[in-house]
């Protein structure tokens, strides 16, 4: 007998033990709750020869950018590709392919043909979403998901994250009403989808509603923050609408409580912290010792330049903490990679990465010079290193402020004038 899952998808070689963890590790992974790799394996352990369930334990390896998870990705694909696959499947093997290479934009082209395919394979939807958002591609993430809503209807499973991921496609295109409104949608039907909460938090962030955010995001904070792993980002989000209010002590309340408290090694967690961190270094508030924690933790997974715009958020902590060496040794590193390794991080850290972690260095040196002629050519393509535009908005707050203390005052404040004129 073919086991189907939810939404009618033959899965090669599950048995009916292994569909409900595997159904439960793709819920989790749409509202980013729970242990969806440990579901995942479960499902493998009732269903070893499930395809699917071999080729979702490598995307969850591979798309928190860790370098670690990559050799369980590998493991993972070298046991799908020994067993049977219908077209589906061989089309996610692909793509997963692809990943364990590097070669982002391959893989999300493939999703890209297998969703237009078959839209409602939320899982080919969600991993390209994430795909678009890791290199950048703003139009993507709406129009990936906008060929495929119109195929989806109240009550299917998965039909809040479809929502979610429209919302976020459509803020990071500018279309914040639409992005508002569906993101709020997304939450009423599932108030534990953390990414619809957050599309709705970054609408907020680009309008400059900075007492809205507080109250969208900090009245509900036990719902999305519950067993979520993307608790600490949406965290940062409601430290960011504090800082724009100047309330600094509100933000290193929740730097010490929420972000970098939690002690996190995951590498997204501490791009939060090393993005919230360096504002705060930016306005002149003197954060102690938590430089040094978190700069600890970045040595561990700076050794190879996986992902530039990683290498960017390691750079910081190491300017912050004071940790020449390492910033130095990091520096180094993109160069290797640049000329030695293959697939899309070589592209990402010449467009880039390569003279954004420069600047960094440049401006923690005091050569607020140089930061200001390195980072001035890149704020028209920094997209191309990943990110939204709320994250990458720290390369703009860096080039104001290192203008301002080079003397080159009338380039920092048009600079301002432009920021404010964006966010009115």
């Amino acid at each position: 007998m073919t086991i189907r899952d939810s939404l009618d998808h033959p899965l090669s070689g599950a048995t009916a033990k292994g569909l409900d963890p595997f159904e439960l590790a793709c819920h989790e992974l749409r509202c980013f709750v729970g242990d969806p790799l440990g579901h995942a394996q479960q499902a493998l352990s009732e269903s070893p020869e499930m395809t699917m369930g071999h080729l979702l334990v490598a995307y969850l390896n591979l798309l928190g950018t860790e370098p670690a998870g990559l050799q369980p990705a590998r493991e993972a694909l070298r046991a799908a590709l020994a067993l049977p696959a219908n077209d589906r499947e061989q089309a996610h093997r692909r793509a997963v392919e692809h990943l364990v290479a590097g070669r982002w934009h391959a893989a999300g082209l493939v999703l890209e043909d297998l969703s237009i395919r078959d839209p409602l394979d939320v899982l080919a939807l969600q991993v390209g979403h994430q795909i678009d958002f890791f290199t950048g591609h703003s139009r993507m993430l709406r129009d990936r998901i906008a060929r495929a809503q119109s195929a989806w209807e109240p009550g299917m499973p998965g039909y809040h994250a479809v929502l979610g991921m429209y919302a976020f496609g459509l803020e990071e295109t500018g279309d914040y009403a639409r992005a508002e409104a569906l993101g709020r949608r997304a939450v009423a039907l599932e108030a534990h989808d953390g990414w619809a909460w957050h599309a709705v938090a970054h609408v907020m962030e680009m309008q400059d509603r900075r007492r809205d955010g507080v109250a969208w995001l900090g009245a509900h904070s036990q719902t999305w923050s519950e067993g979520s792993f993307f608790a600490v980002h949406n965290w940062w989000h409601l430290a960011l609408f504090h800082l724009g209010l100047g309330e600094i002590d509100a933000v290193l309340e929740l730097v010490d409580a929420r972000i970098l408290g939690t002690e996190s090694a995951v590498v997204l967690d501490m791009i939060d912290a090393s993005a919230l961190l360096w504002r705060l270094h930016l306005r002149g508030v003197d954060v102690g010792g938590r430089w040094q924690a978190l700069a600890q933790r970045w040595t561990a997974v700076s050794g190879t330049s996986h992902y530039a715009f990683n290498d960017l958020h390691a750079m910081m902590a190491f300017v912050g903490a004071g940790r020449g060496d390492d910033a130095v040794r990091l520096l180094a590193t993109q160069e290797r990679a640049a000329l030695v390794f293959e697939g899309d991080n070589v592209q990402f850290l010449r467009d880039v990465g390569y003279d954004a972690a420069r600047a960094i260095h440049a401006f923690g040196s005091g050569r607020y010079g140089e930061a200001v002629q390195r980072l001035r050519p890149l704020r028209s393509h920094a997209h191309r290193f990943g990110g939204s535009h709320a994250q990458r908005d720290v390369i703009d707050l860096t080039l104001i402020e290192a203008a301002a203390r080079d003397g080159q005052q009338a380039l920092a404040d048009a600079l301002r004038r432009e920021r404010a004129a964006v966010r009115d």
